[in-house]
C-alpha cells in the first residue's frame, strides 16, 4: 500500500546498492585528493560531459573551486578498500593516495592522475557549476577516456549457451 512518508525513509528503499565512482581532484598545494561519489551523471553524449554534486563542506569542493579539472574513475570491484577510506576521510587530514596505495599514471589533460586499476577513467575540465542547495553540480567536458584491457567492462554474467 502506497503511503506518504519522510524524504530519508523513502530514499533509503531505493538507493541501495549504490552506484559508486570516485573523483580525482588537485589539492591547492598541487598534490592530488580523490573523493567516493555517489551522485555524478552523463550529461551530454557531444560534446561529451558528466556532472558531479559535491557538498559544500567537503574537501574536493575547495579543490574544485582553486582547479577546474577533475577525473571521473569508475572503479573496480577490487578497489571496495579504496572506495571506503575515500568515502570516509578528509583529503584535509591525509594523503589518500599514500594511504590507499593507489597505483597511477599521469593524465594528458591536466595531469590529474589516472588510476591503473579501475575500469575506466575519464579526464574532465569544468566549464559550468550549479549551485545546488548545500552541494555544487560541477559540469566537465571530458577530453580524455581510459579503460583498463584487462578488465571486463561490464558486470552483466554471461548468458548461458543453448545445450
Amino acid at each position: 500500500m502506497m503511503q506518504i512518508c519522510d524524504l530519508p525513509t523513502a530514499y533509503a528503499g531505493v538507493h541501495l546498492p549504490a552506484k559508486v565512482a570516485l573523483a580525482v581532484t588537485q589539492k591547492p598545494d598541487d598534490q592530488f585528493n580523490l573523493i567516493t561519489i555517489e551522485w555524478f551523471m552523463r550529461t551530454s553524449i557531444q560534446p561529451p560531459m558528466f556532472a558531479i554534486s559535491i557538498g559544500l563542506s567537503r574537501y574536493s569542493h575547495d579543490c574544485l573551486e582553486a582547479n577546474r579539472f577533475f577525473n571521473l574513475v569508475f572503479p573496480s570491484p577490487e578497489m571496495k578498500a579504496l572506495l571506503t577510506l575515500c568515502g570516509s576521510t578528509s583529503g584535509r587530514d591525509i594523503d589518500k593516495f599514500t594511504a590507499g596505495d593507489v597505483k597511477f599514471i599521469a593524465g594528458k589533460l591536466h595531469k590529474l592522475p589516472i588510476l591503473t586499476d579501475a575500469l575506466v577513467n575519464f579526464e574532465c575540465e569544468v566549464v559550468s557549476q550549479v549551485r545546488s542547495g548545500d552541494h555544487t553540480i560541477y559540469i566537465g567536458q571530458v577530453h580524455y577516456s581510459w579503460h583498463n584491457s584487462d578488465k571486463a567492462l561490464f558486470f552483466y554474467p554471461e548468458k548461458p549457451k543453448p545445450e
